[in-house]
């Protein structure tokens, strides 16, 4: 097998959903992501981010048990704070206070199915790492 890899993209990753309709609230009026395709008559939507599209899908509809996931999805931001408090207007849970991580800040909460999600702004640039952001901050 050559090394060329066989992946060329992401086209999509899943969410699951115990309530469609909800979630597509949740998602395209509380976030305010752009829907871009339902999946006919399934109890399937697609919403994009600008880089990722974010397909929400009961799961139930399609022979799948729910599970939320744990491991967020991470929204990138111009800045976390004012975000933060245009989302917490909407409704918006958070869990915890704002995370500095020495190269970025994040904020997390869940959907309402519980599947974990976050905004995130990265003020450092890539190859910097959290010590010497912090120094140069300092």
């Amino acid at each position: 097998m050559s090394s060329t890899s066989l992946v060329t993209g992401t086209d999509f990753i899943t969410v699951a959903t115990r309530h469609i309709d909800r979630a597509v609230e949740f998602y395209g009026t509380t976030l305010g992501l752009p829907q871009s395709k339902r999946w006919g008559d399934l109890p399937g939507v697609e919403f994009e981010t600008g880089n990722l599209t974010i397909a929400i899908m009961q799961n139930e509809a399609f022979g799948l048990e729910f599970a939320p996931n744990n491991n967020p999805i991470e929204f990138r931001v111009d800045d976390v704070a004012a975000a933060r408090a245009e989302l917490e207007s909407r409704g918006v849970g958070f869990r915890g206070e704002t995370l500095d991580s020495g190269v970025c800040h994040q904020a997390f909460f869940s959907d309402p199915d519980g599947n974990a999600l976050a905004i995130h702004h990265r003020y450092a640039p890539a190859d910097v790492s959290p010590a010497t952001a912090q120094s140069s901050r300092s």
